[in-house]
């Protein structure tokens, strides 16, 4: 797909840790931002078209929130969701993304883990790509990878 950003990693973890990270509220809060960014405040509704709300807080007291619905979960194998819309499939103000995140069995154990964004356009895709995606995403996947090891 054209506007695509993909972080692709084989984790040390399984699927089924690494899908319960992605969904319990009190496991988001501890991976999702990369340190010293903080989830403080996280509402899921962990189904097709349920919401979810994140209010991401900085070190110094910067906030930034979000929110959007879910359109797509297989348990312990993708998680589809976008800002595109909030509850109730009310349109948001600016579509930004639509992020796709698969979870498969890698060779010799552990787990493929792949993280997709698709932008609407190429302007999205290259703002979200100067913001960081690699090293943010990289960062939270790391410690998604550490947490998830500790749940078996």
């Amino acid at each position: 797909m054209p506007h695509e950003l993909t972080l692709t990693r084989e984790l040390a973890a399984s699927r089924h840790d690494l899908f319960r990270c992605w969904t319990e509220p009190d496991l988001m809060k501890q991976w999702f931002c990369p340190l010293p960014w903080k989830l403080a405040e996280v509402k899921l509704d962990v189904r097709a078209g349920g919401a979810n709300e994140f209010l991401m807080r900085g070190p110094n007291g910067e906030e930034h929130a979000d929110a959007g619905v879910y359109l797509e979960l297989v348990r312990d194998e993708k998680i589809v969701f976008t800002d595109a819309f909030t509850k109730a499939w009310e349109p948001s103000g600016k579509a930004f993304m639509v992020g796709t995140v698969t979870f498969r069995d890698a060779p010799g154990g552990g787990t493929l883990y792949t993280a997709t964004v698709a932008h609407w356009n190429a302007e999205d895709r290259d703002a979200h790509e100067k913001m960081g995606f690699h090293e943010g995403w990289g960062k939270a996947t790391d410690q998604l990878e550490a947490l998830a090891k500790t749940l078996s």
